[in-house]
Formats: C-alpha cells, structure tokens, sequence
C-alpha cells in the first residue's frame, strides 16, 4: 500500500515533535544536571551515607549548584562522596565550609547539603570537603523502643503493686488494711493526749504553789532577798553601762 502526501506530511511532523521532545528533554535533564556548565569537582568522606545516591543534587544557600557524581566505600567506617560542582559558585565557597546530608522535603531525596565557610581562601578542583555526619536514626529509634519497653515492664509492676496493696495482699497492704492495726494506733494516740493532760495540770498545780509559797510568812524573807539580789545585779550593770 503507497503512502501519499498527507501520511508523509503527518510523518514528518510526527517525527519532529519527537526529535524537538528528546532534545528538550537532554536540554533540561542536562541543565538540573550541570552537564553543559564549567565546573570543578571536590569530595568529602562520611561514615554513614544515609542512602544518598549518585546525581542527587547538591545545593548551596537553598539553589543546587551541583550533582553528586560518585559514591564509593574506601574502608569499613568511610564512604567517599565525590561533587561536581558549578563554577559560577565557586567564588562564593571557601575552603572550610562543611558538607552534611539532608533531604529534599520532608520525604524527599537525599543532597548534600554545603553550609558556608567563613574563610581560608578559595575552594579548588580536587579538594577536600570537611563533613557532618548525619545522625542515625535506627539507633535512636532502638534505644527509643528500649525505653518504652522497659516503662511498660515498670507500669505493669506498679499496676501489681497497686493491686495487691488494695486488696491487702502483701506486708504493705495487710498493714493498711488491718483493722488492729487502725486500733492501736488510736489507742496510742488516746494515750499520748492523756499523758499530755496530765503534764499539764502538773505544771499548772506546781505554778500554784509556788504563788502560794512566796506569799507564806516562812519562805516569805526567802523570796524577798532573792528579789532584792536580782535587783542590785541590774542595777550594777546598768551602772557600769552609764559609766562607759
């Protein structure tokens, strides 16, 4: 069956819709990519990735300025993360700034993350990147679990405790709810307040008498000279503060 002019005019356009796409496509993946920027390359070592993965971005004060070119093991505690890097930023990236993984969003992709430095000159092609490692979440999560693990263990034994002393199983709950127990106690208590009364009118009684012997014609000379020695002792140290 012959094609005419009409199928060969669909074709064509069809097929440079297609061309026009791809390259479009390789224009704007190469672009978010760096491929067709001057860049420089650098690298930094990190004890846990964290599942970065190569040609994930990195990014500088919120813009990527580069990709993540490579990702290899150099020893069991070292991962080498290797950056290619756009070089219209490089005048803006010193020598101690510092690389740290984060990620894009909350659920996002993981980056390298480049904070700042605040001086030491220029970075250059091949140097080395100081890192922060991120902080492992599985352990956390571990001793996290751990932890409410153990205060479940705990509530259930206070829920235990609690138990048995309210239904007076135990040293505890037999003494709580011993009905002897509360007797004596009140007892005791009944004891300690007539001990306290009589103390009292002891005190009250010995009060009484001694009123009543400084009035007795006996011990009444007694008690006046006792009045008339304390007397002439205040009045010596008063003397002998008006003296000073």
């Amino acid at each position: 069956m012959k094609t005419n002019s009409g199928q060969k005019l669909k074709l064509g356009i069809f097929t440079f819709v297609g061309v026009l796409i791809l390259v479009l496509a390789i224009f704007f993946i190469g672009k978010s990519k760096s491929l067709f920027n001057t860049t420089f390359n650098v690298y930094g070592v990190f004890k846990n990735v964290n599942g970065l993965q190569a040609g994930n971005n990195v990014r500088f004060a919120g813009i990527n300025v580069g990709v993540i070119q490579n990702i290899r093991i150099i020893s069991d505690t070292a991962v080498r993360v290797d950056l290619t890097l756009n070089k219209s930023v490089q005048q803006f990236l010193k020598k101690d700034v510092k690389a740290s993984i984060g990620s894009d969003g909350l659920m996002g992709d993981k980056l390298i993350v480049i904070n700042p430095g605040t001086g030491g000159g220029e970075l250059n092609n091949g140097d080395h990147v100081a890192t922060i490692n991120p902080i492992d979440v599985d352990k956390i999560i571990g001793r996290v679990t751990k932890a409410a693990d153990n205060a479940g263990v705990l509530i259930s034994n206070l829920s235990e405790i609690v138990y048995k002393v309210n239904h007076g199983k135990g040293s505890i709950g037999k003494l709580l709810s011993s009905d002897k127990l509360a007797n004596d106690l009140e007892g005791t208590v009944k004891q300690a307040r007539s001990t306290l009364s009589t103390v009292k009118k002891g005190t009250e009684g010995f009060s009484e008498n001694m009123e009543a012997a400084k009035h007795n014609f006996l011990l009444r000379g007694y008690f006046n000279k006792k009045k008339k020695a304390a007397q002439k002792k205040q009045d010596s140290i008063k003397n002998a503060k008006n003296s000073e």
